[in-house]
């Protein structure tokens, strides 16, 4: 499969482009299309990882449907032929790439569910101990150690530069008080249910964001579900806490990018072949072990 790094469907106009998906207004509901660049470090790569968005956006759609009695989501339709007829036209590459969804506003913070301590929760835990974020965390966590509880984290969604994370109370100030409960007590009921239904493949969802927005009807959730580019899962059997765990997740490319002299800043480099095969490989497996597909 080539990769897929932009769109431009004729008649619908320009789409916000985020960092991996491309937005259609079409007036009445979004097109969102997920295409197969990939980011890290909050910067997009020259070239991306063939056959990702529709790994991603398979795999959200998976997470949507099995968890839509949990709490309503934007999904209309992830059909190829219903997404045609829609739009009146249809380019083969679109292919299992596309998600017809309602619109909503979405709330201005990012909503994180932790059920271990890793990535950057360890290194502020490090630095400031069980205070951090009034988590009220205990004593003597080491990196990967499971939390006695899963917790909420909320961060901002930053324009540029890297998300901050917020305390509950800040993350209120931000949304409105009974915005941010209802956000939070969705993200922890999903994330609860999805970290069974990970440990009944033998996976271990250690930490996930999701994206939720307001609608006349009340919150939904949005944007995409429990995919490798927004969740950290772990083999269960390879776990051994006191260390970073490696991750169903872009961390090939991570790790790649630390070995050159390139400051993180736009443009991102191309990626060599090997990491690009190794990456794809990782989101694949992750893809089979939760959707059985």
């Amino acid at each position: 499969m080539s990769e897929l790094l932009t769109t431009a469907l004729p008649g619908l106009g320009e789409p916000r482009r985020g960092k991996v998906r491309e937005v259609y207004d079409l007036g009445d509901s979004l097109l969102i299309v997920a295409t197969d660049r990939i980011s890290a470090f909050d910067v997009i790569m020259a070239n991306g990882i063939p056959g990702k968005g529709v790994i991603l956006n398979q795999m959200s759609g998976f997470w949507f449907a099995k968890f839509a009695d949990l709490c309503p989501n934007h999904v209309l339709a992830t059909d190829d032929q219903a997404i045609a007829d829609r739009l009146g036209q249809w380019d083969p590459a679109l292919s299992g790439r596309c998600t017809l969804a309602r619109k909503a506003k979405p709330i201005a913070i990012e909503c994180i569910a932790r059920g271990y301590i890793a990535g950057s929760l360890f290194k502020d835990y490090s630095l400031h101990g069980g205070g951090v974020f009034d988590l009220g965390l205990p004593p003597g966590l080491v990196n990967s150690d499971r939390l006695p509880e899963p917790i909420f984290t909320p961060s901002t969604k930053a324009e540029k530069g890297h998300d901050e994370s917020l305390t509950f109370d800040r993350a209120a100030d931000i949304v409105g008080r009974e915005v941010a409960k209802t956000a939070r007590d969705l993200t922890l009921k999903i994330f609860a249910e999805a970290q069974k239904h990970a440990a009944a493949v033998g996976l271990i969802l250690a930490d996930t964001k999701f994206e939720f927005g307001l609608t006349d009807d009340g919150l939904i959730w949005i944007d995409e579900a429990l995919t490798p580019d927004s969740s950290r899962f772990w083999e269960a059997s390879d776990y051994h806490p006191g260390c970073s765990q490696p991750s169903y997740d872009k961390q090939f490319v991570r790790d790649y990018l630390e070995t050159l002299a390139w400051d993180k800043r736009p443009p991102g480099p191309t990626l060599p072949a090997d990491i690009v095969a190794k990456t794809l490989a990782k989101y694949e497996e992750a893809f089979r072990r939760i959707t059985g597909g």
